[in-house]
């Protein structure tokens, strides 16, 4: 890794979540690095930790220990605003913006830099048009999020994470709901903001299949709560994917990239 290409780094970072006076440690002792130019899958059963984990990396909960840098800075310590200017999240829940247009929920990205009243210039305007252009979902600019699919709300979602101008995005299961022809076409934008726009991006997913194929680095949550980084094809090798699920039944199956019993 040339170190220059590092934007997020973390160091012994530790993730879980209180229950009463109780601390629970899902995951520990992380260092990770998310590079720019590439497309990063995270990987794990459900309960793993993996929603935990990128809400810890974008700020949403504190970790429990540990440090998150971005360009060499201290992410816990900085503003909500300038965090917002640094990362750019995608998450699972379902915002009611249904009376709002495409172009609206865009728009919304524009905050960190216009501010709460989100007052709009031409530059702002020019920023939201292409990030609509870029995420595929321009033709329904004009059309409310109420009247669209599962796949072209969630490239109105990334668009306004692409409005935000951040370097770096992070997504909750981007495809969690969408149908297949609908997973492949979003996986391949992610991709494509990585790699043509030089995003850092960062996704949790179930669909193995298209993230061996597509992601340039895995990040595997093992049965073990270890966070195992590198090359898919490296991983593969390495006998890696049959330490993500407890049931022993399961394994993975190099030749169709998925799991079988």
């Amino acid at each position: 890794m040339k170190e220059n290409n590092a934007i997020l780094t973390t160091h012994d970072l530790a993730v879980g979540y209180r229950n009463g006076k109780q601390q629970v440690t899902l995951l520990s002792g992380l260092d990770l690095v998310m590079e720019k130019g590439k497309l990063v899958a995270l990987l794990g059963q459900n309960g793993a930790g993996k929603s935990t984990l990128l809400r810890a990396l974008t700020c949403d909960e504190r970790p429990l220990n540990g440090t998150i840098e971005v360009n060499g800075k201290d992410l816990l310590t900085m503003s909500q605003k300038d965090r917002s200017r640094l990362i750019g999240l995608v998450s699972t829940e379902r915002i009611q913006a249904g009376a709002l247009t495409v172009r609206e929920l865009v728009g919304l990205g524009r905050q960190p830099h216009t501010g709460f009243l989100g007052r709009l210039d031409d530059e702002d305007r020019a920023i939201i048009q292409q990030a609509m252009t870029d995420s595929g979902i321009i033709s329904k600019a004009d059309e409310y999020m109420a009247s669209l699919s599962d796949g072209e709300r969630q490239k109105a979602m990334i668009a306004r994470a692409l409005a935000q101008q951040t370097p770096i995005i992070i997504l909750d299961e981007p495809t969690a709901f969408l149908d297949v022809a609908s997973r492949i076409e979003t996986m391949r934008l992610l991709q494509t903001l990585a790699h043509e726009r030089g995003k850092a991006v960062l996704l949790s997913s179930h669909d193995i299949s298209q993230s061996l194929m597509l992601a340039d680095e895995l990040w595997l949550i093992t049965t073990g709560r270890q966070v195992l980084t590198g090359n898919p094809s490296k991983l593969v090798a390495d006998g890696a994917m049959d330490r993500l699920f407890e049931n022993r039944s399961i394994h993975f199956n190099d030749k169709i990239l998925d799991y079988s019993f």
